[in-house]
């Protein structure tokens, strides 16, 4: 922890990125039940896809979607860090606002592939 010098927006964005990463493993488990419907049957597969299919799921989803991008974007960050760049407080401060807007963009392209455009069944 001492290599790190530790800002409000560094740690701001560090403790998103670990949040992120727990709703991650929480959507793992919707992964697998999913996947675990798959592999047992057509029976099985339908019921799962009317439980996953509830409108409280495409939040779900959603927030799944969010998390991932964040994620995806600070863990980028994060392995830059660990070669030593990016470390002094603009450089920290820039990169902070890096990660926000290159996962809001990126949530606003997969949101919209996802859930307006092809992502849809028809």
């Amino acid at each position: 922890m001492s290599v790190y010098k530790m800002t409000r927006y560094t740690l701001a964005t560090s403790i998103f990125n670990r949040l992120t990463g727990l709703i991650l493993s929480v959507g793992l488990i919707v992964l697998i039940y999913w996947l675990m419907a798959v592999a047992s049957g057509a029976r099985a597969y339908e019921h799962a896809h009317e439980i996953l299919s509830e409108g409280v799921f495409k939040l779900v989803y959603a927030g799944l979607l969010v998390a991932f991008c964040y994620h995806l974007v600070a863990g980028i960050r994060h392995l830059v860090w660990d070669t030593g760049r990016g470390l002094e407080r603009a450089q920290s401060k820039r990169s902070a606002g890096i990660v926000v807007a290159v996962s809001i963009a990126l949530i606003l392209l997969f949101g919209y592939w996802l859930f307006l455009a092809g992502g849809r069944a028809s």
